[in-house]
């Protein structure tokens, strides 16, 4: 992994890219009912060392820093990141995170969407951040609200989840100054393939790693 990577140094922890060593630390923190209950499928559960060997090289060998660990003291309790959209789609990203429970509640959530949110829009030069939380996780809709997202719209009966026919909850963040014309954007081609890690939300929600959780 290059040593250029991005990283963010905020106040209570550290956004930093994947890397070999993280596995024991990801199955102890997402292998909780409690975070997956909230995330998309693809988030397994019960979460095993093999998941976690697939998710740390995908996220640490990706070529668009757009995972992160969550890290605290050196240990990966976590993960925030984005998966761009493609063809016309190609200015919108799907954010999403998951934090493990023991972590729940200090406020760490909003401040890595936050941080996240601000590279995509301000570094990647996106225009349209989103994330979808599902009825019932009021959490997630407090934390994306803290950091700064506002609530859209609802997708009736768009989840089934654990057997249970969801409502989704759209929360969009929009670029400060939107242009009004692509060309005045610097193109960009992402390639950002699917992850085990899935939502944000406190403690998760988020797409590859997106889907919210709770």
């Amino acid at each position: 992994m290059s040593s250029d990577r991005v990283t963010f140094e905020l106040e209570h922890c550290r956004l930093r890219p994947f890397a070999e060593g993280d596995q024991s630390a990801v199955v102890r923190h997402a292998n909780d009912w409690a975070v997956a209950r909230w995330l998309r499928d693809r988030f397994p559960h019960p979460y095993t060392p093999a998941d976690a060997d697939e998710w740390v090289h995908y996220a640490s060998t990706a070529l668009l820093d757009s995972v992160f660990a969550i890290d605290i003291d050196g240990e990966a309790v976590g993960a925030v990141g984005l998966t761009v959209g493609t063809d016309v789609f190609r200015r919108s990203a799907e954010v999403g995170y998951w934090l493990g429970r023991a972590h729940w509640g200090r406020g760490l959530a909003p401040a890595a969407l936050t941080a996240i949110s601000d590279y995509a829009l301000n570094d990647l030069a996106m225009l349209r951040l989103f994330a979808g939380v599902y009825a019932g996780n009021e959490r997630s809709g407090r934390v994306l609200a803290k950091a700064g997202y506002t609530l859209e719209g609802v997708r009736q009966a768009a989840a089934v989840k654990a057997g249970q026919v969801l409502d989704e909850h759209i929360w969009v963040k929009l670029a400060a100054s939107l242009p009004t014309s692509d060309a005045q954007v610097t193109p960009q081609e992402f390639a950002i393939g699917p992850g085990p890690v899935s939502d944000p939300a406190e403690p998760s929600v988020g797409p590859s790693v997106p889907p919210i959780g709770p």
